[in-house]
């Protein structure tokens, strides 16, 4: 048997997405430690998907969903690997959907397992093509091949439309920059209890929709943030200008995205945000991805008070959800060999859970 575990990542937006320049995309985010991915396989002579006890306590009505999922990317696995099947078995997943990257990291554990069992290399960043994955960021190969602050290159906008190539028909997006994240840096993760973020046709819908629109400009601001206040700020460790810088960044892709998702920020993210700025104990806040997760840069010193500003934010938006505070993952994902890939909660220092709308 083999195992596979990657924490979550997250996503504060794109450099660029207005065909008018050379590189399309190009994301930034960050590796976290937790929450994360537990996925176990061994040969068999199928395929086979199992999902754990864990995911049909916490989340009954995604089990059908991972499951599937997860057979699409086993059985992609094996047609890479020349092999006949595996046995695979989802100890963890990540919340489907919601800012954390759950897709790209379940495709690359999954893989990664199922390579392992047999005895081979994973190659994820090569295979990810073939599993629908790093077809726009490559942030989430990134950090599950080494965490960390990733900054990726894009692609060459002379390859796109306004709808991406076909499955496989990719690369994964090179990393431009990557960076180890200060030991005493925190991330509050705030996740209100929404709907879930955009994906598969509707993503691609809205992406579209969004480059169609975007001019040069927002572009341009960006590509000054970047190299004027995020890669300084990462370079130097300093918490405070990189939360800043990061929550402007991510500003500015909702400005992108605005018609797509009801606003800067979709519903009830935009509310969570405004109250996270205002929070001392919080550098800098914003919506990971489609969200619903909310993201807030703090410190090991701030993170119990960054914590009660998670729960007032979730209470100031009327809805309940989960409020924690995690460390950033500077290493890839564990893979080994019989096992043994450690508690998937164990990176989580601080969290609490709010039922919706009791202030409690």
């Amino acid at each position: 048997m083999a195992r596979a575990s990657s924490g979550a990542r997250l996503h504060f937006g794109f450099c660029n997405l207005s065909l008018s320049h050379e590189r399309l995309y190009g994301a930034l985010g960050v590796g976290l430690a937790a929450p994360r991915v537990v996925v176990d396989a061994e040969p068999d002579s199928v395929v086979d998907v199992t999902v754990g006890p864990s995911t049909a306590a916490e989340s009954p009505g995604s089990v059908e969903a991972v499951r599937d999922d997860v057979r699409g990317y086993a059985t992609a696995a094996t047609d890479l690997l020349g092999v006949d099947g595996a046995r695979v078995v989802v100890r963890k997943p990540l919340p489907r959907h919601a800012g954390l990257g759950s897709g790209t990291q379940l495709a690359a554990a999954t893989l990664a397992a199922v390579a392992t069992a047999y005895g081979e290399p994973a190659r994820v960043r090569e295979r990810a093509p073939a599993l629908g994955r790093g077809g726009r960021s490559g942030v989430g190969v990134a950090t599950f091949e080494s965490g960390g602050f990733v900054l990726d290159a894009g692609h060459p906008t002379a390859r796109f439309t306004t709808d991406r190539p076909a499955d496989g028909e990719w690369t994964v997006p090179p990393v431009a920059a990557r960076h180890a994240v200060p030991d005493d840096w925190r991330f509050l993760l705030v996740e209100p209890d929404a709907d879930a973020g955009r994906s598969g046709a509707a993503e691609d819908d809205a992406m579209r929709t969004a480059v169609e629109r975007a001019g040069p400009g927002i572009a341009d601001r960006i590509g000054g943030i970047v190299t004027r206040r995020v890669l300084p700020a990462i370079a130097t460790g300093n918490a405070e200008a990189f939360g800043a810088a990061v929550a402007e960044i991510g500003r500015l892709n909702g400005a992108w995205y605005a018609d797509e998702q009801g606003g800067v920020y979709r519903p009830p993210v935009g509310e969570v945000v405004a109250s996270l700025s205002g929070a001392s104990p919080v550098f800098g806040a914003g919506q990971s991805s489609w969200g619903p997760t909310v993201y807030g840069v703090t410190d090991a010193g701030r993170a119990a008070a960054a914590v009660e500003a998670g729960e007032d934010a979730l209470d100031d938006a009327g809805v309940g959800g989960s409020v924690s505070v995690v460390r950033a993952a500077n290493g890839g994902a564990r893979i080994v060999a019989g096992g043994g890939a450690g508690s998937p909660s164990a990176d989580t220092e601080r969290g609490n859970t709010k039922p919706r709308g009791d202030g409690a």
